[in-house]
């Protein structure tokens, strides 16, 4: 063969020196000491995920559900970005962290309900070239996987190799229905859509789409273990964010101070957890009012003000999503505190509301906006009065916050994407729920309808809110937010540093 005939996808493997010989081969393959096979004890995850997959599986009675975790994706040419499960397949199993990548979850119809099989790549023996030359799945390269046995006994569920998925999907097409979670792994997606060929069924999109929707959906009530892991990502978050304040002193000596905020965050990320929940906002000055500024290269100067907004992730991949407004020097300036006071305002009367019968999803970010309207109209920014502005087509105000107040939030930071507008936007705001509340203002430096002692500063106060039976509930209560707490926060961090 020729360098002309090489396949491109195959050239990646040009600069490699991997040994081939047979003798090196027969070497390798020997001398190594047995591992006795060790069981994992059952997750704490396993019970809730199985009622789970019994409730979705209740939704579609008859058809073959499948709900892969999603392939490793290439970063730099023979390297992978960090595999994180798609958040059906971590929701079903109860599986998390950077765990079987490839892995497929099936639920088969049965005559009572489903069975779930759960189709993965076990470890493969020291004689197998995988072992020693496969960099993406090989031992010597990322490590040992856990066998077939293991992940069942982790899970409790039973576990097949991934090479027999394609006879499991295929097994009785065209008189089982079969859905397969879009846009989660392309290769089984083509693998459902070639089993539905040959069997010459022919599915709307909507049929797909129908399981997505529902699998989003079931997560907008959280369980009493979601809502264990949302609270240590939060406790973890809360230590991040002193992290933060403890490198502001660097931070503003440093050129890119914005930088050595996220980056002390980020180092508790990793060791609290499985890492940011997203992209840390750290946000100096004029940069705040770049709603989402994650390039975090600018100067930390005294004088002004931090958005940070940053959220760990941890190993069940549950996330928190916090935002705190600090000031450079420890204490707010008068200009600052009018506005912080403001997007305090706001938040409380947005938590009032989610706590008022009969409260929609909605209502939450109308309460907000009556306050951020008031204050505006209070600073003579608006054209109009704030009731005016208020009405569907005034909206005026939205100019300074042109972002919603809420989001669910769980295994996403945006949690429930794909669930209707009737149960999120509209819906009643019940006992299970996890969302933020998020006001802010936003003042750029160019702003000419600002008042001068304001442009230049941008406030968000961001928590995490968890609705209960007797009403909404801080997750974040202990993250200080009015300006005595943030101030004596501050202090307190600053002089044990």
């Amino acid at each position: 063969m020729t360098d002309d005939d090489q396949q491109l996808s195959d050239r990646v493997n040009n600069r490699s020196h991997r040994p081939s010989s047979r003798a090196f081969r027969e070497f390798i393959a020997t001398g190594w000491e047995e591992r006795p096979p060790v069981l994992p004890e059952r997750s704490a995850a396993a019970p809730f995920a199985a009622e789970r997959r019994r409730r979705i599986g209740e939704s579609f009675t008859g058809d073959r559900l499948v709900i892969p975790a999603g392939q490793l994706v290439v970063r730099s040419n023979d390297t992978d970005h960090r595999f994180r499960p798609h958040s059906a397949f971590a929701h079903l199993t109860g599986l998390g962290t950077d765990q079987e990548p490839d892995a497929v979850l099936v639920l088969d119809p049965a005559e009572e309900g489903h069975e779930a099989v759960l189709y993965i790549r076990p470890a493969a023996g020291k004689d197998s070239e995988e072992f020693f030359a496969d960099s993406r799945y090989g031992e010597l390269w990322v490590g040992v996987r856990p066998t077939l046995e293991q992940v069942e006994a982790l899970t409790g569920i039973r576990c097949a190799h991934l090479d027999t998925l394609p006879d499991a999907v295929a097994k009785d097409a065209g008189r089982v229905r079969i859905r397969v979670v879009p846009q989660a792994d392309a290769a089984v997606t083509a693998l459902v859509e070639r089993v539905r060929s040959e069997a010459g069924v022919v599915e709307d999109s909507a049929v797909d789409a129908a399981l997505a929707e529902a699998l989003s959906e079931m997560r907008l009530l959280k369980d009493e273990h979601e809502v264990g892991e949302l609270r240590a990502a939060v406790a973890a978050t809360a230590a991040g964010f002193e992290e933060i304040i403890a490198s502001f002193p660097r931070a503003v000596r440093h050129p890119r101070g914005e930088r050595v905020l996220e980056g002390a965050f980020q180092a508790r990320a990793r060791e609290e957890g499985n890492g940011l929940g997203y992209d840390t906002i750290a946000a100096a000055g004029n940069h705040a009012n770049t709603l989402h500024w994650i390039a975090n290269d600018g100067a930390v100067r005294a004088g002004d003000l931090v958005l940070v907004d940053a959220g760990i992730e941890v190993d069940s991949l549950y996330t928190a999503d916090i935002t705190r407004t600090l000031p450079v020097d420890g204490v707010f300036t008068e200009p600052q505190r009018e506005v912080y006071e403001a997007v305090l305002e706001a938040c409380e009367a947005a938590l009032a509301r989610a706590g008022a019968p009969g409260a929609r999803f909605r209502d939450v970010h109308a309460a907000a906006m009556e306050v951020i309207a008031q204050r505006l109209d209070g600073w003579g920014m608006l054209p109009v009065t704030a009731a005016e502005s208020l009405e569907p087509e005034g909206q005026y105000h939205r100019r300074w916050m042109v972002h919603g107040t809420s989001h669910h939030l769980g295994l996403d930071v945006h949690d429930c994407a794909q669930a209707r507008r009737e149960l999120y936007l509209d819906g009643e705001l019940r006992p299970g729920m996890v969302f933020t509340i998020e006001p802010g203002l936003y003042f750029r430096e160019d702003d000419l309808a600002v008042p001068e002692r304001f442009r230049g500063i941008g406030v968000r106060i961001e928590d995490d809110i968890l609705m209960t039976e007797e009403g909404p509930v801080r997750l974040s209560e202990d993250i200080p937010r009015t300006i005595a707490d943030v101030e004596s926060w501050m202090a307190r961090v600053l002089a044990a540093k």
